[in-house]
């Protein structure tokens, strides 16, 4: 009988990957399809970032599943993220069909059907140190159901901003001037 060892898994791996899915610690992880409202609640902040990248001519948005790299990996073993939606300004790989090689400047966590509880609550706060670790430098924690978000920035990590329905939140330092409604985030 023979036994056969499977390797880690590289980016390359990731890359032919079936659905969304991050590679940690060598191994490629898939990420659950979201439902009808965290995946309207993550175009509508897409649609905000995009438009603010056409005004400003610097950047890009990105909606969900998008591939960024991290080389080499971060302490955690990370070595990408697929946030829900996302912002760049580069620099931009040459080849436009590769990943993003580094870390968005600002990454959108939106919570689907299962993202709730304790547990949960631990991989979202390990996934902020880890956009953190790499240099993201905002990520946004969106909850549907509470329709909040929670506004995390590199520079003091551990103290977020809530901002609700009636607010106007936004994405400070990482796009300077950009602002969206927390009353048009959740429609």
């Amino acid at each position: 009988m023979s036994t056969q060892t499977q390797g880690r898994a590289t980016i390359d791996d990731l890359t032919r990957a079936e659905g969304k899915a991050e590679l940690v610690n060598g191994r490629i992880v898939p990420l659950m399809p979201s439902g009808r409202i965290p995946n309207r609640t993550a175009g509508r902040i897409y649609r905000s970032l995009d438009t603010y990248a056409s005004l400003n001519g610097a950047g890009e948005a990105y909606t969900d599943n998008m591939g960024f790299t991290i080389d080499p990996p971060l302490l955690s073993g990370r070595q990408s993220f697929s946030p829900d939606a996302s912002f760049s300004f580069g620099p931009f790989p040459a080849d436009g069909m590769n990943f993003n090689d580094r870390p968005p400047v600002f990454a959108v966590e939106v919570r689907s059907e299962y993202d709730y509880g304790p547990a949960k609550d631990r991989e979202y706060e390990d996934k902020r140190r880890d956009y953190f670790f790499a240099g993201t430098q905002v990520v946004w924690d969106v909850d549907p159901k509470a329709e909040t978000v929670t506004v995390y920035t590199l520079s003091d990590p551990i103290t977020p901003v809530v901002f609700r329905r009636g607010d106007t939140a936004d994405a400070e330092p990482a796009l300077p001037g950009w602002r969206l409604k927390v009353d048009d985030i959740f429609g």
